[in-house]
């Protein structure tokens, strides 16, 4: 600091200080292996970024900086699928108030993937493109930890010898156009990286326009529609699928919840509940094929831009606890992983924190957990599921983010299978907060 015009008179001075910015982008470079394989990122985030310095060639260095903007470019990659990814983030829509606008590009190239072989058949992939804009605004009412958001997204499948079975064409298009309207609280003290207590929830509606409302398409009579037949009069179900799917129709509501409570010393007991839940409007139309649950494993990959969502649960190969369609199983003798519509899961997780610096954060943890997933209503039981429980550890580094491997044992076996419990399971992580 440097002092000016001292006046020894009143007693006063002026203090002037000399600041530089401190550097806020990223690069990131993380990496997971479950039972889906590895999954790999590389990403380049700068957080300070500025929109209206874009055009400034003197601010370049290396890009305009100072309005506290984000722009992130990423590439993800795993054995079963590769994207590309732009996002942009305002915190401060209008200046006044923080109202964060956040909009995103990306494409996909997702490949069909065996989880009982462990292996992707790139033979049959399907390439999405899509783009979302969203906002969310932290509320006073009822309290100061709500957030209310809301987001438009779209994106265009086009597949290409992906019949997977839920729908009869393996070459074809769809478009998925949907409203998601969120809320969430989160009240957790002390520390982000272990909270002492505490807890936070969130509820998600995503729905698309009912289609079937107005657009005259009797769908449970299209088998006897010329246009849907073949040469021979049968039904052409590549024809009835391609217009069954050809603009995606469906609701999905998730909630998801956990508190924290310290029971003695810096022992710290979490509680989580999961459920989900993927409806349709018109019943002959049925569910979509996409925005389904897969249960199982470390979670690796979150949220597919397919909708297809991977739901943690340890102590199991990644997305192996699904739904078995015993028909087809019958008929084939082929295994099919079709994903659920709906799902439930329940953990229980003990913390103790070996050391809470902000240069290294670790902790250990056991936990209890189950869950399950089923086709629909008819086949729900909340009671009947598939458990596990092991212990891990956690590593939190500024640089690198947070650490971690778990050892999990499933008490259960996979559906599909006779095979008694499903055993031990290793899941390793990095980058990935549980």
């Amino acid at each position: 600091p440097e002092f000016k015009n001292v006046n020894p008179n009143d007693g006063t001075l002026d203090l002037e200080y000399n600041v530089v910015e401190s550097g806020a982008s990223q690069i990131e470079l993380q990496g997971g292996y479950g039972g889906g394989g590895f999954v790999g990122t590389l990403g380049l985030s700068f957080n300070n970024f500025s929109l209206k310095g874009i055009f400034d060639k003197d601010a370049y260095k290396p890009l305009p900086m100072g309005d506290g903007q984000t722009l992130s470019l990423r590439l993800q990659a795993s054995t079963f699928y590769r994207t590309f990814s732009f996002s942009f983030s305002e915190p401060w829509l209008g200046g006044k108030k923080p109202i964060r606008l956040t909009t995103s590009l990306s494409h996909t190239v997702q490949y069909f993937y065996d989880a009982y072989a462990r292996e992707a058949d790139r033979d049959r992939k399907f390439l999405i493109t899509g783009g979302s804009v969203g906002l969310a605004k932290r509320l006073s009412v009822p309290d100061d930890y709500f957030t209310l958001s809301t987001a438009l997204s779209f994106q265009h499948y086009n597949l290409k010898n992906y019949n997977i079975g839920l729908f009869n064409f393996p070459d074809g298009h769809a478009n998925n156009f949907a409203l998601t309207l969120g809320l969430s609280r989160d009240n957790t003290f002390t520390n982000p990286i272990y909270p002492l207590g505490g807890s936070k929830f969130s509820i998600t509606a995503k729905f698309t326009p009912p289609y079937s409302l107005w657009n005259g398409i009797d769908y449970g009579d299209l088998a006897n529609q010329t246009a849907y037949q073949d040469e021979d009069g049968n039904p052409d179900l590549a024809k009835i699928d391609q217009q069954r799917f050809n603009w995606l129709e469906y609701y999905k509501i998730k909630f998801n919840g956990d508190w924290y409570n310290q029971i003695v010393d810096k022992f710290v007991l979490r509680t989580n509940v999961e459920y989900g839940f993927l409806g349709a409007y018109n019943n002959d139309r049925g569910i979509p094929p996409f925005e389904r649950f897969y249960l199982g494993g470390d979670g690796l990959g979150g949220y597919s831009l397919d909708g297809r969502e991977t739901i943690r649960l340890r102590g199991y190969p990644n997305q192996s606890l699904v739904p078995i369609d015993r028909n087809y199983t019958a008929t084939t003798g082929v295994t099919r992983n079709d994903g659920a519509t709906i799902y439930n899961k329940y953990s229980l997780e003990l913390r103790y924190p070996i050391t809470l610096k902000p240069s290294a954060s670790i902790y250990a943890l056991t936990f209890a957990e189950g869950g399950a997933s089923y086709d629909g209503f008819k086949d729900f039981n909340p009671f009947q599921l598939n458990r596990s429980a092991g212990f891990g550890v956690r590593i939190f580094m500024p640089a690198f983010g947070l650490l971690g491997i778990d050892f999990g044992y499933g008490f259960d076996p996979i559906p599909g299978t006779n095979t008694g419990p499903n055993g031990w399971e290793t899941h390793f992580i990095i980058g990935q907060q549980f």
